[in-house]
C-alpha cells in the first residue's frame, strides 16, 4: 500500500489542483465515458481520466507456454488467478495536445508506463517516458483487448516489450493509398524499470505501417465495430540493441533458454518484423513474421538465428447465421517457433481455438481458450499437450 500512495497522492492533487485558480477552471465536471472516470476543468485546459481493469483467469494443466521439452514432462495443476489488477491515468495538462499517461499493476507492485506526449500534429508528434515499444502488433494491443486469452507463443521471444527513452512517430495521411504511420525511437534497451543503460549502446526502433486502403486498423483485435468499409494494413519494424538481455518482458530485461546470465554488452540482437492486419465486416484477421540474430560478442560473434510466425483471425457468425449469439466471436491461431533455424527438427507449434462472448465490447468479456503445444527436435521423441483456459477480463 504504501507504495500506491504516492499515486493516490497525485491523482488527488491534480483533481483538485484546478479548484485554486480564479477564472473559469476552478469548476471541475465528472462523467463517465469510454476511458473510465473523467475529470475535467470547465475551460477544457485540464483533464484526467481514472481507469482500473482486473483479468481473472483459470487454466489447466497450467497457464505458461512450454518453454523445454521437460515442460511436457511436468505434472502441472489447475490454476485460480486474478492474472492482472491494473491502475490508468491519463489525459491532457494545460494544452490539449499535451498528454500524459501511467498505468500501475497493482498485484505486483510495477509501474509499467509512465510517459509525456506532445502531439499537436497529426504528422508529427514526440513522446517521452517508458512504455510498450510499437515493434509488433500482438505484443502492444493491450491484453484487455486480446482475441485470444493471451498472446501467442513467439511472444516471449521476440517481443521488446517495455523501454524507457524518446520517440517521434506520426500519421503521413494521403489520398487514396497514400497513407502511412511512422514510429522512431532511441531507447535505453535493458527493459523496464531500468533507468540506466549497461554500456554506450543505445537500442533503436523504426516502424512504417502502410494503411494501403487509406484507412487504420487500429491496435485493438476483434472487429467490434463492423467496419462496412475494409481497412487493412502492412507493417516492417526493425531494432538492434546490444545489452547482458537476449529478450524482454513486463518484469524487464531477461533471457531466451541458452542465453542465461549475459554480461554487459555481451549479446547484440538484430530483429525484425514483418506484419499485417485486416477487418471488415465482422471479420479480423492479423500475422506476422519475425526474424532474430544474436551475437555473442564475447564469445567470437558467435551467431543464433531465430524465426517465428503467426497469424490469427476471428469472425461474428451471427452477421453470416442469424441463429448465431450476436455477441459471440469465434476465433483461431496457429504460431510456429524456431530457436534455432540452422538445426533441423527444430520447432515448437501452438493451434488455439477461442471463443469470446462481448457482454460490453472488450471492457467486459468472457473467453475459453483451447490450445495444442508440439515439441519437436530430433534428439527427442515427439511431445505434445492440451491446455485450456477461461478468463474474464472487466474494465471500469
Amino acid at each position: 500500500m504504501n507504495k500506491i500512495l504516492p499515486y493516490l497522492l497525485l491523482l488527488l492533487h491534480l483533481s483538485v489542483f484546478s479548484q485554486t485558480e480564479k477564472d473559469s477552471s476552478s469548476v471541475v465536471k465528472v462523467h463517465y465515458g469510454h476511458k473510465g472516470f473523467e475529470l475535467t476543468t470547465a475551460n477544457d485546459r485540464f483533464e484526467m481520466q481514472i481507469r482500473a481493469r482486473l483479468q481473472f483467469r483459470a487454466a489447466t494443466p497450467g497457464d505458461q507456454n512450454p518453454l523445454t521439452y521437460d515442460d511436457f514432462q511436468t505434472d502441472n495443476k489447475t490454476v485460480f488467478k486474478i492474472n492482472r489488477a491494473r491502475l490508468k491515468v491519463g489525459g491532457h495538462a494545460y494544452e490539449s495536445w499535451l498528454k500524459y499517461y501511467f498505468e500501475y499493476e497493482l498485484s505486483q507492485s510495477n509501474l509499467l508506463d509512465f510517459r509525456v506526449m506532445l502531439e499537436k500534429w497529426d504528422f508529427l508528434s514526440f513522446k517521452a517516458g517508458q512504455w510498450k515499444v510499437e515493434f509488433s502488433r500482438e505484443r502492444f494491443i493491450s491484453s484487455g483487448e486480446q482475441q485470444m486469452v493471451d498472446r501467442s507463443l513467439i511472444n516471449r521471444e521476440f517481443t521488446m516489450d517495455r523501454q524507457q527513452g524518446i520517440e517521434v512517430y506520426g500519421h503521413l495521411k494521403g489520398k487514396g493509398i497514400i497513407d502511412f504511420n511512422y514510429w522512431v525511437a532511441a531507447l535505453t534497451g535493458t527493459g523496464r524499470g531500468n533507468t540506466a543503460n549497461d554500456d554506450n549502446n543505445l537500442m533503436y526502433f523504426g516502424r512504417l505501417q502502410w494503411n494501403f486502403l487509406g484507412r487504420e486498423v487500429g491496435f485493438e483485435s476483434s472487429d467490434l465495430e463492423f467496419h462496412e468499409k475494409p481497412a487493412a494494413i502492412i507493417a516492417f519494424s526493425a531494432a538492434t540493441n546490444r545489452s547482458p538481455y537476449t529478450r524482454f518482458s513486463q518484469a524487464g530485461g531477461g533471457y531466451i533458454t541458452g542465453f542465461e546470465d549475459g554480461l554487459d554488452g555481451q549479446y547484440r540482437v538484430n530483429q525484425n518484423n514483418l506484419e499485417t492486419a485486416f477487418v471488415y465486416r465482422g471479420f479480423s484477421g492479423q500475422a506476422e513474421w519475425h526474424h532474430k540474430n544474436i551475437f555473442d560478442k564475447l564469445n567470437g560473434d558467435q551467431k543464433t538465428q531465430m524465426r517465428g510466425y503467426y497469424f490469427q483471425g476471428g469472425y461474428f457468425f451471427h452477421y453470416l447465421l442469424d441463429w448465431f449469439p450476436k455477441k459471440m466471436e469465434i476465433a483461431a491461431r496457429y504460431a510456429e517457433y524456431k530457436p534455432n533455424i540452422d538445426l533441423a527438427q527444430n520447432l515448437e507449434t501452438e493451434t488455439s481455438i477461442a471463443c469470446n462472448w462481448f457482454f460490453h465490447g472488450h471492457a467486459c468479456k468472457l473467453t475459453g481458450e483451447g490450445s495444442y503445444f508440439s515439441y519437436h527436435d530430433k534428439s527427442l521423441p515427439y511431445e505434445g499437450g492440451w491446455r485450456f483456459r477461461l478468463q474474464l477480463d472487466i474494465s471500469f
